[in-house]
């Protein structure tokens, strides 16, 4: 969901009320309860001076709607707007970044994430989602770059390490793809994702009965798509082997 927190201090400048009194806190409201009604209040409100505030609660109500990649579209031009301070630039082109991502358009997102990067220079957050996305068009060696330069601000992130892992061993730096699931067991024992990782690790050496270990754990360990992966791979693995 888009971070409503975070747009208190971009939005800061309070805008023009349209005919029906419209403002930000009852535009935010209806989006959450009637986002259909407030996409078109907002749209009306923005011909009306609404500015920026209409714009992002435009935008807000087009994301409830899973119109994803329509409100990528708005907050990125809020994030290039001259009215917005460019102390709430960074946060609106993180939030259009994971729109684009939600639309399932991660090619989109990097440029949003960079962006954000330009205006708030090695946010560990910003690194890791725009190293997510450029994961997910196999810029592998972008990802890897992203990546290192957060856990140099913070070695201690297990989902990172697993990330950057996940890049090395695409590019075949094998040695150290290993050393960060090491790392990241060190940091959480037993971490699901860690888990499957080193299980396909395991799979590619040969060693089958080690890899259909660590994925049954990470089956029964793990949540929402780390547990949907591993019994994907048990699945396959069973396939293959007959049994």
């Amino acid at each position: 969901m888009l971070t409503r927190a975070l747009v208190l201090a971009v939005i800061a400048v309070a805008a023009p009320a349209a005919a029906e009194e419209m403002t930000y806190d009852d535009c935010v409201a209806m989006a959450d309860r009637a986002p259909a009604t407030a996409e078109k209040k907002a749209a009306a409100w923005q011909t009306h001076g609404g500015g920026i505030a209409a714009m992002h609660c435009h935008a807000l109500a087009l994301f409830s709607l899973k119109r994803f990649a329509e409100a990528a579209v708005v907050l990125d031009a809020l994030g290039r707007s001259r009215d917005v301070p460019s102390s709430g630039r960074a946060a609106l082109f993180d939030e259009a970044g994971s729109a684009w991502l939600a639309a399932g358009k991660p090619g989109q997102a990097v440029p949003s994430f960079t962006a954000a990067l330009a205006n708030k220079p090695n946010d560990l957050s910003l690194l890791a989602s725009r190293a997510r996305s450029r994961g997910l068009i196999r810029d592998w060696k972008g990802a890897e770059a992203d990546l290192s330069a957060a856990l140099a601000q913070d070695a201690n992130r297990a989902d990172l390490l697993v990330l950057r892992a996940s890049a090395r061993w695409a590019q075949g730096h094998k040695a150290d793809s290993a050393s960060d699931i090491v790392r990241a067991f060190e940091v959480y024992p037993d971490y699901p994702p860690a888990l499957v990782e080193r299980g396909k690790m395991k799979y590619f050496a040969g060693d089958l009965v080690g890899a259909k270990r660590d994925w049954q754990k990470a089956a029964t360990s793990g949540q929402g798509q780390t547990a949907a992966d591993a019994k994907r791979y048990l699945s396959e693995l069973q396939a293959k082997s007959g049994r």
